[in-house]
């Protein structure tokens, strides 16, 4: 017989995680499977495992045993290491958990259900459009029956399965939510990986093993709203970035009391450590009100008139003012995007998506007052969010979802324009770019009209499958056949490792051949995964 746990201290959460940890582990293959299109790049169970690992890795270098204690550790763990839109949301979860667990040396079953439910709300804040039939969907209905059993007065051990129950039972119904899923014949990933999470708390907890969670199948934090200005013309002319350093440091408020000081203004953090931005024309004044909230860290002051007349009369690898940093995968697509402007190169993308803190390392190494960010990839998205919120640097994403349309913000970029043009111009050139993908499918599916068996060569054009075949070339063909209207007038591949230059240039000569009016330049993108990427101008 069971006995009944009647408070969670800091050991026990830790080996939640650690449980949780070795249960993705085991189950991301399976989770990644789940990815909407049957194409090799579904990485969630994998993002989702590296996210709470990097908490486990926290945690146990945390000197107490203190379950708030624990809960601050996991969640700066997974916050720095959260990888792809579900880490990102899983690095919220835990930090809204973190929140309401704060200071605590130990949780009831109350105020567990309270921590998950003040996850929830945390992650939807996060999020800037949320979707249901997600794992925020899974999230907020586990979050509400965990409390429900709470306050039946059952123990922790029936508020987690209680928990785990419900989760399992919305991850079943998300494809009704999102057809998506539902044309896909799949259950949403991250909120199978959520209920593989929920499963493992459980085990931690009571030692004993439920039936494998298995898998289902069936039949944005706040952000960053600095605009840059033409400097000449700019109303507050001194950048100000201060860390502050306390204890329950009332983030509103503080938002509250610098909001008349200037324009720019993020004030974001947990709480214990914030970080302030601002554009003002009184530092001293925004650091007093700082200091009376908490202790100052780094602080940092800089004249942005002079910063830019001063840019703008020196080279432009001197001193610049706005670097780019891209997420991008293959040697050739490295070459090609430092080639067009890019500083940084983070080597990721396709099941290999780097985590926030590799991100706001690529930020800060600019040594730039403006960084511009092209994840160029849906899944990196939030995450490369997240990091511009946490960088020293000033950092703005350009919303890229593509290889190619990282290439065409960054042909739309001007060395000489400002910040606030830049980004509307490349912006604007990455919504416009037409990208296509070759690839191949890893399971049996269907799309739309579309029968699609594993290993199919499928096509794409803007992140929709087009076409399918049994070979890249056909299936290239039938998708430009399909693509190519008289407005085009430049088609550009970039072909992946699995191909050869010859291979290449034969695909060249047969399109010059098939679309005269055409101009088609092939290049070596070294790409893994996906035989051809191109765009259409």
């Amino acid at each position: 017989m069971q006995m009944a746990v009647s408070v969670l201290d800091g050991s026990a959460l830790r080996r939640m995680f650690e449980a949780a940890a070795l249960a993705l582990e085991r189950e991301k293959s399976a989770i990644d499977a789940l990815n909407v299109f049957p194409v090799p790049d579904g990485d969630t169970g994998t993002n989702m495992a590296m996210t709470v690992s990097s908490a486990v890795r926290e945690m146990s270098a945390a000197a107490t045993d203190d379950v708030g204690g624990m809960a601050k550790a996991a969640a700066m763990g997974s916050l720095m290491g959260a990888r792809g839109n579900s880490g990102v949301i899983l690095s919220q979860l835990f930090r809204g958990f973190s929140r309401e667990a704060e200071d605590r040396k130990t949780l009831t079953a109350v105020e567990l259900a309270s921590c998950l439910q003040a996850g929830v709300e945390t992650a939807y804040k996060a999020v800037m459009k949320p979707v249901e039939g997600t794992i925020l969907t899974v999230a907020r209905f586990a979050g509400q029956a965990a409390m429900q059993a709470a306050k039946r007065g059952q123990d922790l051990a029936a508020v987690l399965e209680a928990a785990y129950r419900e989760a399992g039972r919305v991850l079943k119904r998300t494809p009704e939510m999102l057809p998506v899923l539902r044309d896909a014949g799949v259950v949403d990933a991250g909120g199978q990986g959520l209920v593989v999470i929920f499963r493992a708390y459980l085990d931690a907890i009571r030692g004993d093993q439920l039936e494998p969670a298995g898998v289902v199948a069936t039949a944005e934090g706040p952000k960053l709203l600095t605009t840059a200005r033409e400097f000449d013309d700019i109303a507050f002319a001194y950048d100000t970035e201060a860390l502050l350093i306390g204890e329950r440091v009332d983030v509103e408020g503080l938002r509250s009391e610098l909001a008349d000081l200037g324009d720019s203004l993020l004030v974001v953090g947990d709480g214990a450590v914030v970080k302030v931005h601002i554009h003002t024309n009184h530092p001293g004044t925004v650091l007093e009100r700082c200091l009376s909230h908490a202790t100052l860290g780094d602080v940092a002051v800089k004249n942005m008139r002079e910063q830019y007349h001063a840019a703008r009369g020196a080279p432009r690898e001197m001193g610049k003012v706005t670097s780019v940093v891209v997420v991008t995968v293959g040697e050739g697509m490295g070459q090609i995007m430092r080639s067009l402007g890019a500083d940084v190169v983070i080597n990721g993308g396709q099941s290999m998506n780097p985590s926030t803190e590799e991100i706001v390392q690529a930020l800060e190494r600019t040594g730039s007052s403006q960084v511009i960010v092209l994840p160029n990839n849906a899944n990196i998205l939030l995450t490369a969010r997240q990091a511009a919120e946490l960088a020293k640097t000033t950092a703005h994403v350009v919303p890229t979802r593509t290889v190619p349309q990282g290439v065409a913000a960054l042909l739309a970029m001007s060395p000489a324009a400002d910040v606030k043009t830049n980004l509307e111009r490349m912006t604007r050139a990455a919504e416009q770019a037409i990208s296509g993908e070759i690839t191949y499918a890893v399971r049996q599916t269907r799309y739309r009209d579309l029968e699609i068996r594993e290993g199919d060569v499928i096509g794409l054009v803007n992140e929709e499958i087009r076409s399918v075949g049994r070979h890249w070339r056909d299936v290239l063909m039938d998708l430009l056949e399909g693509t190519v209207s008289r407005d085009h007038a430049i088609l550009t591949l970039y072909y992946g490792q699995d191909l050869t230059a010859a291979d290449a240039e034969s695909a060249r000569e047969s399109l010059v051949e098939r679309f005269p009016d055409l101009e088609v330049e092939v290049y070596d993108g070294g790409q893994p995964l996906y035989y051809v990427l191109f765009s259409l101008e």
